[in-house]
């Protein structure tokens, strides 16, 4: 009994320590600890929840990531979650004001302005302060169960911590934000597969998945506005919800303000609008409110919004235009992209003349023609997007789009593989692939070649003066002085820049080289690995497949374009110009073969090192740190106090090291 009071007592506070540090990191932004540190609190409660289940409860921190789902369960939400009545004007919102001030009949009113949020609503409820259920808005009345996908939300507790009623319900905005967004789109993109028009439309996506897996992945947020005690308001002014919402460890939206009138609304409402592209998440307005929720009970609603809320609208950043052409672009992989040539349009400050249309089959399912009036949509810094035809503006003159079965930079063959989306050029000295290869080379990611822009690219490609990216390392400042436009200062500068990016260092130089699958993570997995480009060139698909992260598919491309013969021949010229293939010299001097692609796992406490301190170590030798026992595991380095991870590891016969025996192998 003593030993499982003491177990109980340590899943406890494993749990406590793992949610404030969830909170210290989502919320706060103030980490105290860092990844692998977290990592081995969550590694350590699932170990112990593993041999004692009977300790599991809804709200631990390990329940965050569920299983798959075969179907989506409807909910029926108890109090309606009813949609907002829209204004598009200073003088909707006055008429609003107005409407308020008659029926408050002279008593005091206060506004409660919040932004807008382009997401999708969703309601979670507590019992007793643990989340059991969380579900869409769907039509207000009725939507889909999605506990297993919000859980994944790290903004979300699982359990309140003060003051919450015996049933509470949340309300609030699920979103992704601008950088997620563009991380998921670029992930997409790097596996060919179709890309998201929008950060809302992926959020919606998401949270409607049946892999709570996938959902995770995509690290969507909430932005909480409004919380019910069973079917009552909790306080009695909005503004109260706000400082509950907080002290549980909600992730509170902090652009608010309680107004006075209308003046301090239009006031709050033009400031956010001049800042709304410097923010990480889409919004399309704000959102008013009477602050006093016995008003607001009062006021009542129609059959479709309450009188006391209305949502006032920024411009539109849709627009409809005329689509004049469709014009075929050629990546670096040969992929032909559909772009949209535009009738000029006002669109979000800016004039618009072209927007993406992704594939042939984007093209399809719109049903687009030329000639056709479409509404398109911007949204932040994101290209514009053509969103819909205007089917009853067609009168006969508009024509269909055939997509090209060739390329139209060279005319060689553009195929598109069973499975595959995207159509590419057959040719490998296509120019189009040839500059878009040396853009994506020179870029800053890659070898970082400050100078050399696209139509300097162009330019130096149609007179026949590089033909790949080792041609860079030939050209002379008096090639790049006699071109139009340039001087021998620009030459000297571009050759200088050139220079420099011979030591850029390996993982760069395998990011800038363009390997199928290959980006900047599984750039410096191989780096980190392998420390030269030889040794990735010698290596077997089995060889790379077992380094964990990259996989059988990742495994397979390296493998091939290593030992393709025109890649093998740009290597040794890339070599001969003096470009630095290997990590460099401080790195490579500490590498140690009894490190060097071994997995390590480190458990209980170290005396003399730290856990980052012991990764560190183990890292700059070239070995790799797991937070998990597996039979691929090639060391378990065990300290004081050691639990499972050691016990596992015997069981499965890895080798264990003591610190002493990990101290005399590291000197």
């Amino acid at each position: 009994m003593i030993e499982k009071a003491k177990i109980e007592s340590e899943v406890q506070q494993l749990r406590a320590e793992i949610e404030r540090h969830n909170e210290l990191y989502y919320q706060k932004a103030e980490p105290e600890i860092s990844d692998f540190e977290f990592d081995q609190l969550l590694e350590r409660l699932k170990a112990l929840e593993a041999e004692h289940p009977e300790l599991v409860t809804p709200d631990s921190p390990t329940q965050r990531v569920g299983g798959k789902a075969d179907s989506l369960r409807p909910f029926k939400h108890v109090v309606p979650l009813m949609s907002l009545d829209n204004s598009y004007s200073l003088d909707d919102l006055k008429a609003f004001t107005e409407r308020c001030e008659k029926l408050a009949e002279g008593r005091k009113l206060e506004y409660v302005a919040e932004l807008k949020i382009d997401g999708l609503s969703a309601s979670l409820h507590y019992d007793n302060g643990i989340l059991m259920t969380a579900a869409t808005r769907g039509d207000g009345q009725t939507g889909d169960e999605v506990t297993q996908n919000v859980k994944t939300i790290r903004t979300i507790p699982l359990r309140l911590k003060t003051d919450a009623p015996e049933h509470a319900e949340v309300r609030g905005e699920v979103f992704l934000s601008r950088s997620q967004f563009a991380r998921i789109n670029a992930e997409l993109e790097m596996q060919d597969e179709k890309t998201f028009a929008n950060p809302r439309n992926c959020a919606s996506g998401t949270l409607r998945m049946l892999d709570a897996a996938i959902v995770a992945s995509r690290r969507l947020d909430m932005f909480p506005y409004d919380v019910l005690s069973g079917t009552q308001k909790m306080f009695p002014t909005h503004w109260e919800n706000f400082t509950w919402l907080e002290k549980n460890g909600f992730n509170v939206n902090p652009n608010r303000r309680l107004c006075r009138d209308l003046g301090e609304l239009t006031e709050f409402i033009n400031e956010m609008e001049t800042h709304r592209d410097t923010l990480d998440y889409e919004i399309d307005g704000v959102v008013v409110k009477v602050n006093s929720t016995a008003l607001q009970d009062e006021f009542g609603a129609t059959s479709k919004a309450p009188r006391w809320a209305i949502a006032y609208k920024y411009p539109a950043r849709q627009a409809t235009t005329k689509l004049l052409a469709i014009t075929i672009q050629v990546g670096r992989t040969g992929a032909l992209t559909p772009v949209a040539n535009l009738e000029p349009v006002q669109l979000a400050g800016t004039t618009v003349s072209r927007a993406s249309l992704h594939n042939e089959d984007e093209i399809k399912r719109l049903d687009l023609k030329i000639g056709d009036h479409v509404l398109i949509e911007k949204s932040g810094e994101i290209i514009p997007q053509v969103l819909s035809v205007v089917a009853t503006k067609r009168d006969g003159s508009e024509t269909e789009f055939e997509f090209p079965t060739e390329c139209p930079v060279c005319g060689f063959a553009a195929v598109r593989p069973d499975g595959e989306a995207v159509r590419r050029c057959t040719n490998d000295v296509c120019p189009a692939k040839i500059k878009a290869r040396i853009q994506y080379y020179a870029s800053r990611k890659a070898m970082d070649i400050e100078g050399l822009g696209e139509v300097l690219v162009d330019t130096l490609v149609d007179n026949g003066s590089i033909k790949d990216v080792a041609d860079l390392y030939d050209l002379t400042v008096e090639q790049i002085a006699s071109l139009e436009r340039m001087a021998e200062k620009s030459g000297t500068n571009l050759i200088a820049q050139i220079e420099a990016s011979k030591s850029r260092g390996l993982q760069r130089l395998l990011y800038g080289i363009d390997i199928r699958h290959v980006g900047e993570r599984y750039a410096k997995i191989l780096a980190n690995n392998f420390r030269s480009i030889d040794r990735i060139a010698e290596a077997s698909v089995d060889e790379l497949d077992d380094i964990p992260e990259i996989g059988l598919a990742v495994a397979e491309c390296v493998h091939e374009w290593m030992r393709d013969a025109k890649n093998k021949d740009l290597l040794e010229r890339l070599r001969t110009a003096g470009v630095v293939m290997e990590m460099d010299e401080a790195s490579t001097a500490a590498l140690d073969e009894r490190f060097v692609g071994k997995t390590f796992v480190l458990t209980g406490k170290l005396e003399n090192y730290t856990r980052d301190e012991a990764a560190k170590l183990i890292e700059e030798r070239g070995g790799r740190v797991s937070s998990s026992v597996s039979k691929k595991t090639d060391f378990v380095i065990a300290g004081e106090d050691a639990g499972s991870k050691l016990a596992k590891a015997e069981s499965l016969g890895v080798p264990i090291l003591s610190e002493n025996e990990f101290k005399s192998m590291i000197s």
